[in-house]
C-alpha cells in the first residue's frame, strides 16, 4: 500500500457524497451534464507544426477517490505539449467553448504583448463561443508552458506544456526524454477554496501545532508563536487535505512509467504548472544534473534533489544504472503528500516508494529576524555584489534546532513583527500589511524550506550559472525596491500595500531599453514565485555579470530579499504576480509598462 497522504480519505467520502447530493445546487461547471460530456483523458498529447488548434471545454476529472469539475483542452489534463521550432512561425488558434472567457498566457515565450493573453492588461480576453489567433515568430528555444490566465481557470486544469526545439545543435544530448509536468486536482472548486481561505488562511493546514504534536519546540518557542498568532507549521496555503498531486495528469495510484534502458542519458524536463504548490523533486538513487533553468541552458549542476517553485521549469539530466526501477518522487513543500511515477526498465517494474517526511518548521530567518547583519551587503556596487557570508545563508541553521535561536524572543517578538518605520515611503500601511521583515537578507543561496538540513546536495540560486555569456553588458543605470506584502489572517495580499484594484492606473515604468537592477523584499513568512511576463531577468546570485542566470521567475524565500537585473526591451504593458493562484487573484498583481523605442506610451 502507497503512504502518500496522511490524512487525504478525511473528508473524501462526505465530498463525493455531495457532488451526487447537490447536483442541482452546485455551479455549471460541476454539474452531471459535464459528466455526461465524458472524463478528461489523463496525460498530454503532442501538437506539432505551423498551425495549431485548441479547443478550451468543460470536462470532469476523477483521480484516486476524487472526482469533480474540469476545464480539459483538446480533451486532456493537462492540455497537449506544443512542439515548435526555433526560427519559425507559429499560428495558434484558441477556441473557447466555454460559458465565460478564456485566455491563454504562452508562460516564457517572447511575444508581442498584444499576444501575450492576460484580460485586461494586453487584450480583452476570448469570448465564449469565439477564437483568438496568436501568430508569431518563435525567437528562443527550451521548456517553457501556458495556461490559462482567466478567473481560477488554472486551478481545473487549463494549462500544458510547451518545448521549443532549438535551431541548431541542442547543448543538451540525450537518448530520450520525457515532460514531467506537475500539478494539482481538486474536486472542490477553486472558488470554494478560496471563499474558504478568505475565512480562515489556515483552513487547509492539518500540520498545525498541538498539546500532542511531537514537533521539536520547546514551550518558549510555543509560546513565542503563540504571542504572535503565527505557526510555525504555516508552509502552504493548500495542502493535501484539497489537493492530489499529479504528474502529466496522473494521481499517485496510477502507475505513471517513464520507461529507459540502463545507461541513457534520460532529459526530464519538470514544469511546475501547479496553482499552489512548491514540489521538492528527488529520485532515491539517482542523482540528477540540472542542465537547464526556465528554458535557458545552464551549467550543470549535480544534485540529490531540488525544489521548484510554481510557475518554474527544470531540465535535468539522469543517467539511470543497473537497478530495475527508480521512484520519481514529486513531495509538497510541505510534506504532506506528494506525486509519483517511475523510471523502469521494463514496464512494471517497482522501486520503494519513500515515505513521507516530518514537516518543516518555519524558523527565524523566515520571520526576517536573522541575528546577522547583512543590512547593505546587497546592495554594494552596481558592478558586482558582496556574495559571501554576507547573503549565504548556508551556514545558518533551518532545521529544527534552529529554533533554539528564538529562545529569549519572546518579549520582543510581538512588538516588531510590524515595525513599519523600516519600510520605504511609498508602502502602504493599513490592514493588508502585518509583518515587517526585520533583517531582509539576502536568500539566494537558501535551497528552499525544510532542505536546507537535509543529508544530501540540493540546489540553490546560487549554483546556477548561464552556460554562455550574455551579450548584455551594461551596468544597472538606477535601482527600484518592491515590497512583497500581505495579511495572512485576512488573505490579503500585494506589492507594496497596495492590491492591484488599487494600483492599476499606476503601473511600473521603464524607458525602453532601460537597465535596472530590481531589489524584491519579502515581508511576509510565505515563499513567493513572483512572475515577469514578456522578460527574462538575470539573478544577481552572485556569479560572473555575464554568466548570471536568466530566468522568469523567482522564488523569494519568507522573510529575505532578491535582486535581479532587467533590460526592459521589450515594449508594451506585462503582468507582474506572484505565481500562486490565489494570492494573485487577492492583489499580489501589477503591470510593468516598457516605452516604445521612441519613448511613447505601447
Amino acid at each position: 500500500m502507497i503512504a502518500v497522504n496522511r490524512r487525504k480519505f478525511l473528508g473524501a467520502g462526505a465530498g463525493g457524497m455531495g457532488l451526487l447530493g447537490l447536483a442541482g445546487a452546485m455551479p455549471a461547471w460541476a454539474r452531471g451534464a459535464d459528466i455526461l460530456a465524458g472524463n478528461a483523458r489523463k496525460g498530454l498529447d503532442e501538437i506539432s507544426g505551423p498551425n495549431i488548434d485548441l479547443t478550451v471545454a468543460r470536462s470532469a476529472f476523477a483521480t484516486g477517490n476524487r472526482r469533480g469539475g474540469a476545464i480539459a483542452v483538446n480533451g486532456t489534463i493537462p492540455g497537449p505539449l506544443l512542439r515548435l521550432q526555433e526560427g519559425t512561425t507559429v499560428r495558434l488558434n484558441v477556441h473557447n467553448q466555454l460559458e465565460e472567457d478564456t485566455s491563454i498566457h504562452w508562460h516564457g515565450l517572447l511575444v508581442p504583448f498584444q499576444l501575450d493573453g492576460v484580460p485586461g492588461v494586453s487584450f480583452p480576453g476570448v469570448k465564449p463561443g469565439e477564437t483568438f489567433t496568436a501568430e508569431f515568430p518563435v525567437r528562443q528555444s527550451g521548456t517553457y508552458w501556458w495556461h490559462s490566465h482567466s478567473g481560477l481557470q488554472e486551478q481545473a486544469g487549463h494549462y500544458g506544456a510547451i518545448v521549443v526545439d532549438p535551431a541548431g545543435p541542442d547543448p543538451v544530448q540525450a537518448d530520450r526524454e520525457y515532460i514531467v509536468v506537475l500539478s494539482e486536482f481538486s474536486e472542490m472548486s477553486p472558488h470554494t477554496i478560496f471563499d474558504k481561505l478568505k475565512k480562515g488562511e489556515g483552513y487547509f493546514n492539518y500540520n498545525q501545532n498541538t498539546w500532542t504534536d511531537d514537533y521539536p519546540l520547546s514551550g518558549e518557542d510555543r509560546r513565542m508563536w503563540a504571542k504572535m498568532r503565527m505557526m510555525p507549521t504555516d508552509i502552504l496555503d493548500v495542502s493535501s487535505a484539497a489537493y492530489t498531486y499529479l504528474l502529466n495528469g496522473h494521481g499517485p495510484l496510477d502507475n505513471l512509467e517513464y520507461l529507459f534502458r540502463p545507461g541513457e542519458r534520460v532529459r526530464l524536463r519538470f514544469i511546475n504548472a501547479g496553482a499552489m504548490t512548491f514540489f521538492n523533486i528527488r529520485i532515491p538513487g539517482l542523482p540528477m544534473t540540472i542542465v537547464q533553468a526556465d528554458g535557458q541552458n545552464v551549467e550543470p549542476v549535480e544534485v540529490d534533489e531540488f525544489q521548484i517553485g510554481v510557475a518554474e521549469t527544470y531540465d535535468v539530466v539522469v543517467t539511470p544504472g543497473a537497478q530495475q526501477a527508480y521512484t520519481l518522487v514529486a513531495e509538497s513543500m510541505d510534506r504532506s503528500g506528494m506525486g509519483i511515477a517511475t523510471l523502469a526498465s521494463a514496464p512494471g517494474a517497482r522501486a520503494a516508494i519513500p515515505p513521507l517526511r516530518d514537516p518543516p518548521l518555519l524558523t527565524m530567518a523566515d520571520m526576517g529576524m536573522s541575528g546577522m547583519d547583512h543590512g547593505s551587503s546587497g546592495d554594494a556596487g552596481m558592478s558586482g555584489m558582496d556574495h559571501g557570508s554576507g547573503g549565504d545563508m548556508a551556514g545558518m541553521d533551518h532545521g529544527s534546532s534552529g529554533q533554539s535561536e528564538m529562545a529569549g524572543m519572546a518579549g520582543m517578538s510581538g512588538m516588531q513583527m510590524r515595525d513599519t518605520s523600516l519600510l520605504p515611503p511609498d508602502v502602504k500601511v493599513g490592514p493588508g500589511l502585518d509583518t515587517v521583515s526585520m533583517n531582509p537578507v539576502d536568500r539566494m543561496g537558501d535551497p528552499g524550506i525544510g532542505l536546507a538540513d537535509v543529508p544530501h546536495r540540493t540546489l540553490d540560486y546560487r549554483k546556477l550559472r548561464a552556460l554562455t555569456p550574455h551579450r548584455e553588458g551594461r551596468t544597472p543605470s538606477r535601482r527600484m525596491e518592491i515590497h512583497l506584502t500581505g495579511n495572512m489572517e485576512r488573505y490579503m495580499w500585494s506589492f507594496d500595500g497596495k492590491k492591484f484594484s488599487a494600483v492599476s492606473d499606476e503601473p511600473i515604468r521603464f524607458a525602453y531599453n532601460e537597465r535596472v537592477r530590481v531589489k524584491l523584499v519579502n515581508n511576509t513568512m510565505m515563499a513567493h514565485p513572483i512572475h515577469l511576463h514578456g522578460h527574462f531577468f538575470e539573478l544577481v546570485n552572485g556569479a560572473p555579470a555575464d554568466r548570471q542566470p536568466l530566468k522568469h521567475t523567482v522564488n523569494l524565500q519568507p522573510g529575505g530579499s532578491a535582486q535581479f537585473d532587467l533590460t526592459a526591451d521589450e515594449p508594451g504593458d506585462w503582468a507582474f504576480h506572484c505565481h500562486l493562484l490565489y494570492h494573485m487573484h487577492a492583489g499580489m498583481f501589477q503591470i510593468v509598462t516598457v516605452a516604445n523605442p521612441d519613448g511613447s506610451e505601447a
